[in-house]
């Protein structure tokens, strides 16, 4: 049985001590997307910082350059498409230790503080899952204890880390973030799940071999 009331209705039809009710719950979130859920003014933010790294060139420097004066001159947004078309400007953004971290806590304080006026988060547990990216400012390993850095400021029962490969990785690099994964959890750091994705028709037997070797090192 299928339903088309949007979600709006569905809220509307409720008491406002419903509302309450489910605002009050607990929730968890256990796979969200850091670069997806960067709100969008720590976007703007970071726009009116960047400089291009020397590993943006050609086509993909004007296709950054392109996303970042959008964001510059207040963006908005009318479709999921265009959000997925700011996705090579804001991997950019998140290039160096400092944008990154800057972007891992706007993204922590989304999910974890309350709002002005709300008196609940919208989550009392996140998940945040990423693909380690090398760049001209940081190694794979350096990507992740970012993040890590930036999650551990909350209790364990408050936030963790979920390590991505990307089934069109070379095993070459995927090999490079399950090393990451694996020497940052041996030291002891939050990382509490690997995540394979990408599109699932591309073969990816190499990383069920990377997974397995992570699982067995805890």
């Amino acid at each position: 049985m299928s339903s088309s009331i949007p979600p709006s209705d569905a809220i509307n039809a409720l008491t406002p001590s419903q509302v309450d009710f489910l605002k009050a719950l607990p929730k968890a979130e256990l796979h969200a997307h850091l670069n997806g859920s960067i709100p969008l003014p720590t976007l703007q933010e970071l726009a009116k910082k960047y400089a291009p790294s020397e590993e943006d060139t050609g086509q993909t420097l004007s296709t950054i350059q392109s996303g970042v004066e959008r964001l510059r001159n207040g963006i908005v947004l009318s479709g999921i498409h265009e959000f997925f078309e700011l996705f090579p400007a804001i991997y950019a953004l998140t290039s160096t230790k400092r944008g990154l971290a800057r972007a891992t806590d706007a993204v922590l304080a989304e999910f974890l503080e309350p709002k002005d006026g709300e008196e609940h988060p919208q989550a009392t547990y996140l998940e945040l899952r990423s693909t380690p990216k090398k760049t001209a400012a940081m190694t794979r390993l350096e990507y992740v204890e970012t993040v890590l850095d930036a999650v551990e400021k909350y209790r364990p029962d408050q936030a963790a880390v979920i390590v991505s490969l990307d089934r069109q990785m070379s095993k070459e690099v995927a090999n490079d973030c399950v090393e990451a994964a694996i020497t940052l959890k041996k030291r002891g750091r939050r990382i509490v799940g690997v995540d394979l994705c990408g599109n699932p028709n591309v073969s990816g037997y190499w990383a069920y071999g990377s997974t397995r070797r992570l699982l067995s090192s805890r």
